[in-house]
């Protein structure tokens, strides 16, 4: 997902030491976990015992001690420690020069450099002062309508975060968004304006029902949320691992999660759907049918965070420089392909590794075999869309491609 400032390895596996034994072989060079792990053997190797032990014993040795016996690492893999210390992006930082000790150096490399830049609020925008509220005249009351104001102390009253609700489990990655081609027909938003123009991103995966401390492998929704560093702001692109929804109006969205979390008088179970207050509310709610059958699915079980493909669920509007609008619905999908785990799998694995999404997605960045997923969208007009013999604004319902096919857009 990151940029490297280096050659990516030629070829890495993702290992999970839950799943299956690990089978490496020992001179691919092009595998960087296989070379950090080979050349860390040869370093300790290297110095079987410490040669200046005895200059250790003595008043004299005290006063002037001698150097210690070293031994060059054959490269900078050894001694980090992670594969990716040797990734740099906009949001992350520089790489770590060599011979500095990054736990005790100033954190500058990893700081944002604000000279020059401009005071913003949390979205990006643009602001001249964070200091001074808007009032009612000189001296009245402060006004609701500064927003400033009101993300300044919302921050500041969510410093302390509890557990969230829903998406409490997840996994998250620094990446970037490379355009293919200019959109501006169908949008001004900035990292759709130029061919091949970069955009940080930072995407989380997440699991919906379960605690933090729940299992990956559960039958469930999958999160699928990218937020993008833009020149005019952060835009957050929310989206689950199914283009569709339990229900129609969000009104109803307390009292869906009320029932598929765990039984109240018990607890459980965790991080399933499959109990009574979860049935007794599809059951009340016939426009949920759709959903259900997609979590019913292998699309439930994603064998990988990188093998999962996403969706924006709703319709989004987009609109040009000249004030044209169209509807688009996105879509990303996985340059690895979409693969699922099957039911007896996903059980084994919980109980012999919980961790096993996120420590997939771990080793295979750090072993550079970086998820890539391509953005497209279903872009259509208001004059086509009340064609169609559904509401495009009812998340229960998906737009067939077949209908409108997927533009690729980076």
């Amino acid at each position: 997902m990151p940029k490297s400032t280096k050659a990516a390895p030629s070829k890495a596996t993702a290992r999970n030491t839950g799943s299956a034994s690990a089978k490496v072989n020992p001179g691919a060079s092009s595998d960087a976990a296989v070379a950090k792990a080979v050349q860390t053997g040869e370093l300790a190797a290297a110095m079987p015992f410490n040669p200046t032990k005895p200059a250790e014993h003595g008043f004299a040795n005290g006063l002037a001690p001698q150097a210690g016996a070293t031994v060059e690492p054959a490269s900078r893999l050894p001694t980090g420690s992670t594969l990716s210390e040797e990734n740099s992006s906009d949001k992350v930082g520089s790489v770590v020069p060599a011979g500095v000790n990054a736990a005790i150096e100033p954190l500058d490399r990893v700081r944002v450099d604000s000279s020059g830049q401009m005071l913003t609020t949390n979205q990006g925008v643009k602001v001249a002062d964070n200091q001074n509220s808007l009032k009612y005249g000189v001296r009245g009351p402060a006004l609701l309508e500064d927003f400033i104001l009101r993300e300044k102390l919302t921050h500041f009253d969510h410093e302390r975060i509890p557990e969230r609700i829903v998406h409490a489990r997840g996994s998250a990655a620094h990446g970037f968004f490379e355009c293919y081609e200019a959109a501006t027909d169908l949008t001004k938003a900035a990292p759709f304006k130029e061919t091949g123009k970069i955009t940080p991103v930072f995407v989380r995966f997440s699991t919906v029902a379960g605690e933090r401390g729940s299992k990956d492998t559960a039958r469930d929704v999958r999160g699928f949320a990218v937020k993008f560093y833009t020149d005019e702001g952060n835009w957050d692109l929310v989206g689950n691992n199914m283009p569709v929804f339990f229900i129609q109006d969000a009104m109803k969205f307390p009292d869906l999660i009320h029932a598929v979390k765990p039984e109240p008088h018990n607890q459980m179970p965790q991080a399933a759907s499959a109990h009574d207050t979860f049935w007794d509310f599809v059951s009340l709610m016939p426009e949920s049918i759709h959903m259900l059958m997609w979590v019913m699915s292998d699309r439930a079980l994603p064998r990988s965070f990188a093998t999962m493909q996403g969706f924006g669920v709703h319709t989004f509007r987009m609109v040009n420089e000249e004030g044209v609008s169209v509807f688009v619905k996105f879509h990303w999908q996985p340059k690895a392909g979409t693969h699922s785990l099957v039911w007896d799998e996903a059980v084994k694995i919980s109980g012999a590794d919980p961790d096993y999404h996120r420590r997939d997605l771990w080793e295979r960045i750090e072993g550079g075999n970086y998820p890539e997923y391509e953005l497209g969208v279903q872009v259509f007009t208001e004059e086509q869309a009340e064609s169609f013999s559904f509401d495009i604004l009812d998340a229960t319902k998906l737009i067939p491609e077949e209908m409108i096919p997927i533009r690729p857009l980076g």
